[in-house]
């Protein structure tokens, strides 16, 4: 099992060319997730190009209109003199990963993945074998093979931003099923910045 959820956090995507469905369903999953982050998430988010300037607006920022980023706790003090994931760095992230289903994701909410220790309960209640996979801090290597989604999520975050990633299923896990992930999911990402690491 731990083999399994090792190869859905760092499938390769895959690529897409002239697929009809692709061209229905990219707009579509576009669109709701869009409605969602601007009517009905809490709170209500406008795009980063709509914040006035000194206002601590919250906003979203897009990257290729497939992945959509809403950091919680963006205007803290002092968040722009900490280390920021750039395309080279490391990254050491705690994470829940779900099925989105353009609705809110609660407390109730069960991530198909997840190494934050204050579920590892519930999932052995569930019926994980204990030790099959870590809960442990995760380190993400940004040159490495991880989904182009998460990808595009960590890239400018700052150490300790909380954050929320959702993304159309081609910057997830494509149009195959991956084990109990249906096939063109979008999936949605929350995650904490835990530190973050530059090569010597």
């Amino acid at each position: 099992m731990k083999r399994i959820f090792t190869t859905l956090l760092f499938a390769l995507p895959l690529l897409f060319c002239g697929c009809s469905d692709e061209e229905d369903i990219l707009p579509e999953q576009r669109q709701k997730i869009v409605s969602y982050l601007e009517k009905t998430h809490a709170p209500a988010l406008i795009p980063e190009s709509q914040v006035e300037a000194g206002s601590q607006q919250r906003f979203y920022t897009m990257s290729g209109g497939t992945v959509y980023r809403y950091i919680d706790n963006f205007y803290r003090d002092g968040r722009n003199g900490l280390p920021e994931i750039t395309a080279t760095a490391k990254a050491i992230i705690t994470f829940r990963t779900y099925v989105f289903t353009f609705s809110n994701i609660t407390d109730s909410t069960f991530p198909f993945y997840s190494n934050d220790p204050a579920l590892q309960q519930a999932y052995e209640d569930e019926g994980l074998t204990p030790g099959a996979w870590s809960f442990e801090p995760l380190r993400v290597d940004m040159r490495g093979n991880i989904l182009n989604g998460l990808r595009h999520a960590l890239l400018g975050c700052r150490e300790g931003d909380v954050v929320e990633a959702y993304m159309t299923y081609n910057m997830a896990y494509g149009d195959k099923y991956m084990s109990t992930i249906p096939r063109e999911s979008p999936i949605a990402w929350f995650f904490t910045v835990e530190s973050v690491e530059y090569d010597q």
